[in-house]
């Protein structure tokens, strides 16, 4: 499991770096220019506020159109994860997907994306995702349950031993993180 980290933006206000549970998902967008100069002058800009990537990019344009061409760059984010922030580049397309999602989907695209290193698409996602348990002993009863792997004339006198059944063969096949804001245990499947 990863804790969020704190970061001091470049507005000098501290706030968690990667919480996906953010009402705001925003990035400080400065340029190399400025901060070359010593300014760190720009502005917070909202990202939900922009249909897409081309739409934000036009906006950070737009606010340093005192430069000719203004070399973005990126001082601090909140709001969305860590792992579509970079200090040069825009967060890439599927942010304005995962933006559209419900924020149970959110987070757990987030802790996807964060694990896998951010080059993942929706499909990837979709197709990796099994859900929350509160435990990895309650994955290994809800997965035996739900593929019919118990006998139904199984006798009631037998205990099943869940956290050894996840531990010795199910971890291998799936992985697990906890939600970012410290809820849900999240269950996803290695493809």
């Amino acid at each position: 499991m990863t804790a969020p980290t704190t970061t001091t933006n470049a507005a000098g206000a501290t706030s968690p770096a990667d919480s996906t549970a953010a009402a705001d998902h925003r990035i400080y967008v400065s340029t190399y220019a400025k901060y070359n100069s010593g300014s760190i002058k720009g502005a917070w800009l909202d990202l939900s506020q922009y249909a897409d990537r081309n739409a934000f990019l036009e906006a950070c344009a737009e606010l340093h159109k005192d430069e000719t061409d203004p070399e973005l760059m990126y001082q601090a984010f909140e709001g969305f994860p860590r792992a579509w922030y970079e200090e040069s580049s825009a967060p890439p397309d599927v942010f304005w997907e995962w933006l559209d999602m419900s924020d149970d989907d959110k987070d757990a695209f987030g802790i996807y994306a964060d694990d896998m290193g951010g080059d993942v698409t929706v499909d990837d996602f979709r197709e990796a995702y099994q859900g929350t348990a509160d435990s990895e002993a309650d994955f290994a009863e809800q997965f035996a349950i739900e593929t019919g792997s118990i006998p139904k004339d199984l006798p009631s006198w037998i205990v099943i031993d869940w956290k050894s059944s996840w531990s010795t063969g199910l971890r291998f096949d799936y992985w697990c993180d906890r939600s970012r804001s410290g809820g849900d245990l999240h269950f996803f499947r290695n493809i």
